[in-house]
């Protein structure tokens, strides 16, 4: 077996699922608190989600409780194929009202 088989086919530590997992939350809440483009955001906010769906697995894989981790990153994706084509909607709304993609932008549609 070459090294890269061996690192594919062996199994990793849980620890190193959970830093790569943190990693990715600390990527999107970044993006998510420091941008004011909408589609930035919403990007932000699947990597999160992205983190969410690994720590599911990691657990499931390591807890040996059954098919329960992959079940809920299912119903994740669904909800994040939803809020982004919901979150898609809004952000085209603003665009043709304002002309660009700013979120605060969006708070002028109160007024």
């Amino acid at each position: 077996m070459s090294g890269v088989e061996k690192f594919l086919f062996t199994e990793r530590p849980l620890e190193h699922m959970l830093v790569v997992s943190s990693i990715l939350f600390c990527c999107g809440l970044l993006t998510i608190i420091t941008r004011r483009n909408a589609v930035s955001i919403l990007m932000g906010v699947e990597l999160v989600l992205n983190a969410a769906n690994l720590n599911f697995v990691a657990f499931s894989q390591f807890g040996g409780r059954g098919p329960d981790g992959p079940t809920v990153v299912l119903f994740v994706i669904i909800l994040a194929a939803a809020e982004a084509a919901v979150a898609l909607a809004i952000i085209i709304g603003i665009y043709q009202n304002f002309g660009r993609v700013d979120v605060d932008a969006a708070t002028l549609m109160k007024e």
